[in-house]
């Protein structure tokens, strides 16, 4: 992609916050989640308040890098003066009230934990209970620079949440897989068992116990 079309896509994301402004919307906050298909760690959220001259055009789905783009990508939007906040769900609030909800709760301590509080939310494809202006997007961090900063720095933090846990944990690999049941992780558990970051009402997990 040409220099001119990658800056002419990145103009175009910022769409859904253009509109809320003139709406009359000041403060955007973007939210997005990762880990919800994971069978271990925490579920984890991140809310982030771009700047009006925010310029990291590189920004989009976290999914579309490598970590070693992503993790460089999260140092240039960290140098920026965004606000972002993290909020989780730990494994045993997903096992009680169920892998949706978790992920909604992680979004909402996310804005919660923001030094500022904003006054419109975009979010990828859900809804938080919280009284402000939401717009679900469906492939937002695809369609917004606000969800897809939230998006990247989201998916760092939680990378290095299993990077520690597989210090504690080191037979499956937690530092590769960040606990998503990949071959290996599949070997670990029938060769170890479940440890008590696995999620109990998850399957294979539930099976082993």
């Amino acid at each position: 992609m040409k220099l001119e079309e990658i800056i002419d896509s990145f103009r175009i994301r910022f769409k859904f916050e253009n509109e809320l402004n003139d709406e009359g919307y000041q403060i955007i906050a973007g939210i997005d989640e990762v880990g919800r298909g994971c069978v271990a760690g925490p579920v984890v959220a991140c809310s982030c308040i771009l700047p009006a001259n925010f310029n990291v055009s590189e920004t989009y789905d976290s999914k579309r890098f490598n970590k070693r783009q992503r993790f460089l990508l999260e140092e240039e939007i960290k140098k920026t003066s965004c606000l972002f906040a993290f909020g989780e769900a730990s494994v045993t609030e997903i096992d009680l009230i169920n892998i949706y909800q978790s992920a909604r709760l992680a979004m909402k301590r996310s804005v919660m934990n923001l030094l500022q509080m904003p006054d419109a939310l975009l979010i990828d494809a859900m809804a938080v209970d919280l009284n402000l202006k939401q717009l679900k997007i469906i492939h937002g961090d695809q369609l917004s620079n606000s969800i897809a900063a939230a998006s990247i720095l989201a998916k760092c933090h939680r990378d290095r949440i299993m990077i520690k846990m597989a210090e504690k944990y080191p037979e499956y690999g937690f530092e590769r897989n960040v606990g998503y049941l990949t071959s290996e992780a599949k070997k670990a558990l029938l060769e170890y068992g479940i440890t008590p970051i696995h999620r109990k009402t998850f399957a294979p997990i539930s099976k082993l116990i």
